[in-house]
């Protein structure tokens, strides 16, 4: 049996992939949520084998949830995230998939589709639709641009890496420490990524700390 949670801000979403995936055979929902921070505490308190997680949810939304749920915050092993969403952005696909998820399907997909790729999550294996496939093929062949910081966010990032907290880098740089957030939010939006730990190693990868 395949434990399953449902993480969707939309409450008749939810119903109806709760409905449709609680008849297929093997398939069990033992858990709802509707925001990611809800998502990660009913993970750790149900331990799902699988999370359908869509990306856009408020006060904290799937990539994030997907990063804490692959940091070990819904327990070891962590569940195998698999998104559901209706957006295919490029970024957004990269950046789900740089946070932990083994999946990207959308919505719109034919319910057997959908069955298989939770079949597919659930036994260690990966499950792209179509068009995200095609979507990351073409991102891959394309020459990689490197982001470009401000020398004010390229000093923010060092001092990042060297240790200091928001707070000491506000010290350090005599700017307040609100200053300091919108600094590293810019970054992690210019870098794809959802925490200080992948921006300071990705701008290392990058060449952009010099």
């Amino acid at each position: 049996m395949i434990r399953l949670l449902i993480a969707d801000d939309h409450p008749i979403v939810r119903a109806g992939l709760a409905g449709l995936l609680s008849d297929e055979p093997g398939l069990e929902v033992v858990a709802e949520a509707s925001d990611g921070d809800e998502a990660v505490r009913l993970a750790a308190a149900t331990r799902p084998d699988v999370v359908l997680m869509d990306l856009r949810m408020p006060r904290v939304d799937g990539v994030a949830a997907t990063v804490r749920i692959a940091a070990g915050e819904a327990g070891s092993p962590p569940p195998r995230v698999l998104i559901l969403t209706t957006y295919e952005s490029d970024d957004q696909i990269i950046a789900a998939i740089e946070a932990g998820a083994a999946g990207y399907l959308l919505k719109a997909a034919p319910q057997a589709e959908i069955v298989a790729g939770i079949r597919s999550v659930a036994a260690g294996q990966s499950a792209l639709s179509p068009q995200v496939a095609v979507r990351l093929v073409e991102r891959m062949r394309r020459p990689a641009a490197a982001p470009v910081l401000t020398a004010r966010e390229v000093e923010v990032l060092h001092l990042v890496a060297s240790g200091h907290s928001n707070k000491q880098v506000a010290v350090a740089l005599g700017i307040g420490e609100s200053t300091v957030k919108t600094h590293l939010l810019k970054v992690f939006d210019k870098l794809g990524v959802a925490d200080r730990t992948r921006a300071v190693t990705l701008a290392m990868e990058r060449g952009l700390l010099g």
